[in-house]
């Protein structure tokens, strides 16, 4: 898959030959919606850190999904991403997983979600990628929506993949 800068890359070449002087404004405007999109994606991706670090002691609860009720990790995830980019993701880790993007743990960007084999299942437990290794999630213990680390050990060997969520509007 083509990355948004090597698209522009090609798209300012191809604007600045004689052969396709006459699609320049098309290729312009196809530059500028992307370049919209793109920074739209970068403001909604602040509101998820933003919104997920402000419900920071929530309490864990199963099947959990708002704020009042308590929170468990996909009912976290699922809030958190309705709120700031009005996406509705589906209840429940596994099929989370199969939303998005997968990304390599070494291209984790703040607000991919990532996803751990907590419970002896691939995939049974999500949360939000911060950057610098941390992510929030809300745990069954713990006291509620908190930061860990994923090197910590328990993390680190449960780690299962990451995805990245990209809007569409």
């Amino acid at each position: 898959m083509m990355k948004l800068p090597a698209i522009f890359a090609a798209l300012v070449l191809l604007g600045n030959t004689p052969a396709f002087a006459g699609e320049r404004t098309a290729i312009q405007q196809f530059q500028q919606d992307a370049l919209e999109a793109t920074q739209t994606w970068t403001e909604s991706v602040q509101e998820v850190l933003i919104n997920a670090l402000s419900l920071t002691g929530i309490k864990y609860s199963y099947g959990g999904k708002s704020p009042e009720t308590g929170f468990d990790c996909s009912g976290f995830v699922r809030y958190v991403f309705q709120q700031s980019t009005s996406m509705t993701l589906p209840h429940g880790a596994k099929a989370i997983s199969q939303l998005g993007q997968p990304v390599p743990q070494e291209q984790l960007q703040p607000g991919d979600l990532v996803f751990f084999n907590t419970l002896k299942s691939a995939f049974s437990h999500v949360g939000i990628y911060l950057g610098d290794h941390k992510f929030i999630h809300a745990p069954s213990s713990g006291g509620g929506v908190q930061v860990v680390d994923m090197t910590d050990n328990y993390w680190s060997k449960r780690f299962n993949g990451a995805r990245r969520m990209e809007s569409n509007h």
